[in-house]
């Protein structure tokens, strides 16, 4: 019997986890506000981490940080972050806990005049036209850890108070949330 073979980003590897979230989600654009604030969540939990790592510990976060409500999350008090802070099935690194509290603040601040969907798509690449920008890479060696829309996306998030945003991190949710494709040329799920 022949092994039918399909060609994916070199990335993924064969691990089924990583393999499915390359397959059914990365790249693939995001417009609805609070998938994109989990998602920027999820992403600064990776700071120093490999994103199998969070991807692994996903659906412990969605169930710790009540499915990322920003609202419910805001709420969130020193007493929640100890408890958090026991929690096996997240990182328990404290000031990483407290930026997603923060950032809940932030979101619930920044909905009150526009979508975080706006406010997040307007510093991509293609501004509010929301259309992806296909890098079309031939190799994972032509893809960059961060631009200068990266750069210039962690500053405004930094500036506006969000934590644990740099730019390799912003890049990478970029990538995750399909502001930029990065699906290699010769990748079968290109968008």
């Amino acid at each position: 019997m022949n092994k039918i073979t399909i060609n994916r980003c070199t990335w993924c590897g064969d691990d089924p986890l990583y393999v499915a979230y390359h397959d059914n989600e990365w790249g693939k654009p995001i417009f609805d506000d609070r998938a994109l604030f989990a998602l920027l969540c999820l992403e600064s939990m990776q700071a120093g981490l490999s994103w199998i790592t969070i991807l692994r510990k996903r659906e412990n976060y969605y169930h710790a940080f009540a499915d990322f409500d920003p609202a419910i999350i805001a709420t969130f008090d020193d007493k929640k972050i100890d408890e958090l802070m026991q929690n096996a099935g997240i990182i328990r690194h404290r000031g990483k806990i407290k930026a997603i509290i923060d950032n809940a603040k932030l979101y619930l601040k920044i909905t009150q005049t526009q979508s975080f969907c706006d406010y997040l798509w307007a510093m991509s690449p293609s501004g509010l036209t929301k259309i992806p920008k296909d890098n079309k890479p031939k190799s994972l060696s032509d893809i960059p850890s961060s631009t200068e829309h990266s750069i210039k996306m962690a500053k405004q998030l930094k500036k506006d108070g969000f934590k644990f945003l740099g730019a390799t991190t912003c890049y990478a949710f970029m990538q995750a949330c399909g502001m930029v494709n990065d699906h290699l040329v010769d990748c079968e799920f290109r968008n």
